[in-house]
């Protein structure tokens, strides 16, 4: 039973897994630190099957010594046909859809090794078959029995074979659609991350022209947003907190450079307690500060977060310009955090947005 590479990294990652049954099997039919556990166990029940040799009641009469013989044959001849078929016969034959070659050579194996041990074990207690000296309906049941166990044993040890190679099979797949899912996600937030630099980096131009005692307390400020922007967003996940703390000191920045504009943000509920994913909300907000600018009327974006047992409601309100923008609900962003919600909580996030004259709102609700 072996193990590539790539599936021994990925058990040796989850040692935690141990504490779910299923996994537990997993791991101990795949991990290379189960590899002597599993022969142990397989010796172990090798021997309960052949340990009879001790008990048969015909061979009482012979010595212990060709007793033990007897035994050590049958172990032998059992191990034989076992890593026989393990090793050589399901890696050549079953796994490659040759069931015919299987069943050929597996049958072929099975009368080797029963010959075998007729020839052995006659030999060690020929001492009771003049004694008992069976007839042939007697023999043939004695045949039949050692075919039928020799059967057993190669069927179950092909079973055995191939529901590993089955584990290991959903293994790979399953790490396959983790990196795909992965590079996907990294992918998307590329996009996303040079889209939101841009804005803000414009934004500390336009302070520049127009007020440079100001700019510079901006810049302090815009520090700070690209710190979590290049470090802290490249985590797997991060706290709610922090995320909402970079929402405000974006809008922040966005209530500097334009005149007329406000906003406001509500929490409700334990948000210190709740771990998100990064940069899943500043589309929609860079989204409701483009499309709320006004620069004759007053305009605001309202975020609330809500959060109640295991869900999260995120809302995200914008007063309408007088004259429309286009593309109102466009834009890279938008787009990929959408596929995003899709890859990182499929089936358990809901979308809704809402437009009229005045307003425009986003609510995404999540369970998490």
């Amino acid at each position: 039973m072996r193990i590539s590479t790539n599936d021994k990294n990925t058990l040796d990652r989850n040692p935690g897994d141990g504490t779910m049954n299923g996994k537990s099997v997993t791991a101990f039919l795949l991990s290379p630190h189960c590899r002597i556990y599993r022969h142990i166990l397989l010796q172990v029940a090798v021997l309960l099957i052949t340990i009879n040799v001790f008990w048969y009641e015909p061979l009482q009469v012979v010595s212990l010594l060709k007793r033990f013989g007897g035994c050590l044959v049958y172990f032998l001849s059992m191990n034989a046909v076992i890593y026989t078929n393990l090793y050589v016969l399901v890696p050549s034959f079953l796994l490659k859809n040759r069931l015919g070659g299987y069943v050929l050579a597996a049958i072929v194996t099975n009368l080797v090794v029963i010959l075998f041990l007729s020839v052995t074990q006659g030999m060690l207690f020929e001492v009771i078959l003049p004694v008992r000296n069976p007839d042939g309906f007697a023999t043939f049941i004695n045949t039949f029995s050692g075919i039928l166990t020799m059967g057993f044993v190669t069927a179950g040890s092909a079973a055995i074979s191939l529901f590993t190679h089955w584990l290991r099979h959903n293994l790979r797949i399953d790490q396959l659609e983790s990196t795909t899912l992965q590079s996907e996600l990294k992918f998307l937030k590329s996009q996303i991350n040079p889209h939101f630099l841009f804005n803000m980096l414009n934004n500390a131009n336009v302070l520049i022209k127009r007020n440079p005692e100001e700019a510079s307390k901006v810049l302090f400020k815009l520090e700070d947003l690209l710190r979590y922007q290049i470090n802290d967003s490249s985590r797997e996940r991060v706290a709610l907190a922090s995320d909402i703390r970079f929402l405000n000191d974006y809008l922040n920045l966005e209530k500097i450079r334009r005149d007329h504009f406000q906003f406001t943000m509500e929490q409700e509920g334990d948000i210190g307690s709740i771990w998100i994913q990064p940069l899943l909300f500043i589309p929609f907000v860079e989204n409701a500060v483009k499309h709320s600018f006004d620069s004759e009327h007053p305009s605001y974006v309202h975020l609330s977060f809500k959060v109640e047992e295991n869900r999260l409601e995120f809302r995200c309100e914008n007063t309408m310009p007088a004259v429309a923008v286009s593309n109102k609900v466009g834009g890279i962003g938008l787009a990929n955090i959408q596929r995003r919600l899709g890859l990182l909580y499929p089936d358990r996030y809901e979308l809704e947005q809402i437009e009229n004259e005045n307003r425009y709102m986003v609510t995404l609700c999540i369970t998490l």
